[in-house]
């Protein structure tokens, strides 16, 4: 009884370890990591905050909503992420895709966050991560580049002081050169200006060598590059109102303070008086229910698993799912937007030696102290140097090398990722759809016609290269009756099946058809190399 107990006990522990990563590093911690993740939480919090502000521009909400949604994740993903590494929080990427769903909207877009991590939540309690396996990296890539052209490209009316433009990607285009004559001259000074400066600094990071030293100068210029122009930028804007000259378009009124924690609205009164139900929110959103939970949920695991590959370590897909899911849920309590994993704070809080996710409570903190204190002061954000910033942010994700390397490793993969790309400047979800759609027909292809390689021994040979399963029948079936059954006179055939690892019922009662057809012209069908736990012949 004493043995079974410590069993139950040990089997206890294991699966709370499971449930809440938190217990398997906390018990380790240490002063050393405490100060290695002080400096890392501290320098993504410089990354994040002016980061946070300008991604909430691209969803077409305020600036402050950015900042609500950067800091839930540091607090819940602490307890429940299995990642030492990964920092939650508005992307752009996931600010584009909500743009096309909560049309500038807030109750929207916190109806969609709490949608949004009640699904995510659901597809981990029901272990339902697999279903991410279906998005083909080629389809992934296409809607990266796509993204990134089209957030960059809708930054350049702040660049150049424009108003009323579209927000669909050609309407944008056309109604952006359409309007260069109404250019602000001082806006696009500024957003030049930001720009040079920080390529200016992202050079100096690249030309870099690896030394102690050049590594600090190398993460400084990461961490504060963001932070140095929009307050630089702020500066020169608060000068000039101040002194009554209006040369910049700012960012206007921002609601003081933290957020208040309340239940998420399920019902909205427009101002005409026509209430809004939770019923027509979710109609409303759409698709939207589909593809912004599965792409935040692609991104963030592809992020946790490259930096875990890196660093050593292991993730558990699943528990990120729920991590993701319940920061979503909780973060539409406090008016968040749907966030997920970004790819360059993580890389920030990886190079900065961070050891725990603890380094997310300092990023937190750093966001929530934004928020109580220097809210007055983003009013004066010029939107030049924010969408210098966003440009700066999404250009490394235009990857020219990928369409090469596609076509030299295999050329039909470019067809997922040209449709992908070509569709998402229409609309972003259309994109990767179509992307999905194109990887799956090809997918289902190669399934439902395997290589099969015929060859003379004497006697017939057939060699299958995969499983058998029922689309593969009836060209499986055309290929017997071309070489062995409708020749004169027919032929006998061995069918190997060395490589076949499965079979279904349809492939069964096909070969239960051809066997009649064989004896019927006193010739043989044999099986070769089948597997034990296959068992055709039994079956037959």
């Amino acid at each position: 009884a004493l043995c079974w107990r410590r069993v139950m006990g040990v089997r206890w522990y294991a699966a709370l370890r499971s449930s809440f990563p938190i217990l398997t590093w906390l018990p380790r911690y240490n002063l050393t990591w405490l100060k290695m993740d002080l400096i890392a939480g501290l320098t993504v919090g410089l990354t994040t905050v002016p980061q946070a502000l300008a991604y909430a521009e691209v969803a077409g909400l305020p600036v402050q909503y950015g900042l609500y949604s950067a800091f839930m994740g540091g607090f819940i993903y602490c307890i429940f992420g299995t990642s030492k590494d990964i920092t939650l929080g508005p992307t752009a990427i996931m600010s584009l895709l909500c743009s096309e769903y909560i049309g500038g909207d807030p109750v929207f877009a916190v109806v969609l966050t709490l949608l949004c991590g009640i699904i995510q939540a659901g597809m981990a309690l029901l272990r339902l991560g697999f279903l991410l396996d279906f998005i083909s990296h080629p389809v992934i890539k296409g809607f990266t580049c796509a993204a990134a052209v089209t957030i960059g490209f809708s930054q350049v009316k702040n660049i150049l002081g424009l108003k009323e433009i579209p927000q669909q990607f050609f309407l944008q285009v056309y109604y952006t050169f359409h309007k260069i004559p109404e250019a602000r001259v001082g806006d696009v000074i500024l957003g030049l200006c930001c720009l040079f400066f920080l390529v200016m600094l992202t050079l100096m990071k690249n030309s870099l060598g690896s030394s102690e030293d050049e590594i600090f100068i190398h993460i400084s210029c990461v961490a504060v590059r963001n932070a140095l122009v929009v307050i630089a930028a702020t500066g020169v804007a608060y000068s000039a109102e101040v002194t009554g000259h209006h040369f910049f378009s700012l960012t206007g009124k921002t609601a003081k303070g933290l957020p208040p924690f309340k239940a998420p609205p399920l019902s909205e009164t427009v101002a005409n008086g026509t209430v809004i139900t939770f019923s027509v929110f979710s109609q409303d959103l759409g698709g939207g229910l589909a593809v912004i939970p599965l792409m935040g949920v692609l991104e963030s695991i592809a992020i946790a698993k490259a930096f875990s590959s890196k660093n050593n370590y292991r993730i558990d897909a699943n528990q990120e799912l729920f991590a993701i899911g319940l920061t979503n849920i909780m973060g539409s309590f406090v008016s968040a937007y749907p966030i997920t994993g970004s790819f360059g704070r993580t890389a920030v809080n990886s190079q900065t030696g961070v050891c725990s996710p603890a380094g997310g409570i300092v990023t937190g903190v750093i966001v929530l102290l934004s928020l109580a204190f220097l809210m007055p002061l983003f009013f004066y954000i010029p939107k030049a140097s924010l969408a210098a910033v966003i440009i700066c942010a999404v250009s490394p994700m235009i990857d020219f090398r990928v369409p090469v390397q596609l076509w030299r490793v295999k050329r039909l993969d470019l067809l997922p990722f040209l449709v992908t790309f070509v569709v998402s400047f229409w609309e972003v979800q259309y994109g990767i759809v179509g992307g999905v759609v194109v990887s799956g027909f090809m997918l289902l292809y190669i399934v439902a016609r395997p290589k099969v390689k015929v060859s003379d021994h004497g006697v017939l040979l057939l060699e299958l290269d995969s499983g058998l399963n029922f689309p593969v029948t009836e060209h499986l079936s055309r290929l017997v009756y071309k070489h062995a059954l409708h020749v004169s006179p027919p032929r006998c055939l061995v069918l190997d099946c060395a490589y076949v690892s499965s079979i279904d019922f349809t492939v069964v009662h096909e070969l239960t058809e051809l066997l009649k057809q064989f004896e019927l012209r006193g010739v043989s069908m044999i099986f070769a190399g089948l597997k034990v736990e296959l068992n055709i012949n039994r079956h037959v």
